[in-house]
């Protein structure tokens, strides 16, 4: 199974960076997983938000193939608990999905086309996070849901 996490913006924090990296040594045994950091365009002016988003998303939809299982993280999506997080992921690898892509967009949110491409929407939680929380805890939900479909423990 390939997972690919499509991001835009950089990581600053030091601590975030640290917590991903070492989520994402952990998923080696189970997964290829690869982030794949895209530059969040700047706004300058409010009433290019619109703007911003369709580019952002051209730029999202340049690395998906036409095969590959797209879930956006969405406010307005789907929430699952963990273990239904793994159950889908099993699915799909059942299915024989090749590739799953998870998006987290900008600041801005995700741009409409790349949400009419999502197979799946799914949202974490009711609260809003900074996206670069959402990419650790991303990761770690992705790493969880390996440990529970292998039957492995982990925290709970």
């Amino acid at each position: 199974m390939i997972i690919k996490i499509i991001a835009l913006g950089k990581i600053k924090e030091k601590f975030l960076k640290d917590g991903i990296d070492e989520f994402m040594k952990r998923l080696s045994p189970y997964a290829s997983v690869e982030i794949i950091e895209l530059p969040a365009l700047e706004i300058r002016d409010e009433n290019l938000t619109q703007k911003v988003l369709e580019q952002e998303g051209e730029k999202i939809l340049s690395h998906i193939k036409p095969q590959s299982y797209v879930i956006t993280m969405e406010i307005k999506g789907k929430m699952l608990s963990s273990e239904e997080l793994a159950e889908k992921i099993k699915e799909l690898t059942n299915d024989g999905t090749g590739e799953i892509i998870f998006i987290i967009g900008s600041s801005c949110g995700i741009s409409p086309i790349v949400s009419e491409r999502a197979n799946f929407k799914l949202s974490m939680s009711k609260m809003t996070f900074l996206h670069q929380f959402a990419r650790l805890l991303l990761v770690e939900q992705i790493y969880r849901a390996f440990k529970i479909i292998r039957g492995e423990t982990y925290h709970k």
